[in-house]
């Protein structure tokens, strides 16, 4: 369920009986063809689905992350690395006060990775409490049916473009991109970056028929409805 569409004399009923809670990360970025703020739907919306069975609470998404390579982008914005940090403590430091004691933070985006050291040092400040930091995109079973549908899949590409992330007039090349060399060219800055990336896309197509992605989508929900349900103590 949505925090948005509860009040709070819902959510404090809610806490007579339930002590989970997902966070969804996201981030406002550049994705080629495909809505700036991909990571920031598709996170929240495999959470929201996900919960929705169990009955657990998926407060809104935190729709910037950190992303400074793509900032040559424009309406790409970047959060610094402390910053983040400071909104995720915050965030769990309010869910603790008020009684969640399990929490799970849905992750969309793969800059947000500093955020799993912190969720670390913050159990340890915390006894009592769990939290999970799960990278829906690339765990273990969606990568898997990823690369059973197409092994060329990386960022900004068909894997990421969904019915609900793409963006209304605008038509996803008929092409597949060659593999570029981003891993070797981090060290240049944003704007060199955004040279050779060109459009965003780092390899392969751009788009896949629907049923494909609504496969993957079936994966997803699943194998995240799993990490809030199962494995606490």
């Amino acid at each position: 369920m949505r925090i948005s569409d509860r009040n709070w004399m819902q959510v404090e009923r809610l806490l007579a009986g339930e002590d989970r809670a997902v966070l969804p990360l996201g981030c406002t970025e550049q994705h080629a063809w495909l809505s700036l703020a991909t990571d920031s739907i598709l996170a929240e919306r495999v959470a929201v689905e996900a919960a929705e069975p169990l009955g657990v609470p998926v407060f809104p998404v935190v729709p910037y992350g950190i992303t400074p390579n793509f900032t040559a982008y424009p309406g790409t914005l970047s959060l610094r690395i402390e910053t983040l940090i400071a909104i995720v403590r915050d965030v769990l430091d309010g869910l603790a006060g008020q009684g969640f004691r399990r929490i799970v933070v849905v992750n969309g985006h793969g800059g947000n990775a500093p955020v799993r050291g912190f969720v670390h040092q913050w159990l340890a400040g915390h006894p009592g409490h769990q939290v999970k930091f799960f990278d829906w995109w690339n765990a273990p079973k969606v990568w898997a049916k990823v690369q059973e549908i197409d092994p060329i899949a990386s960022h900004a590409s068909w894997m990421e473009n969904f019915p609900w992330t793409r963006i209304a007039g605008e038509a996803s090349p008929g092409i597949a991109k060659a593999p570029v060399d981003y891993p070797n060219w981090t060290h240049l800055g944003p704007r060199a970056i955004r040279e050779r990336l060109g459009d965003g896309n780092f390899a392969g197509r751009y788009q896949r028929p629907d049923a494909d992605m609504a496969a993957i989508w079936s994966v997803a929900v699943v194998e995240t409805r799993e990490v809030i349900a199962e494995g606490w103590t």
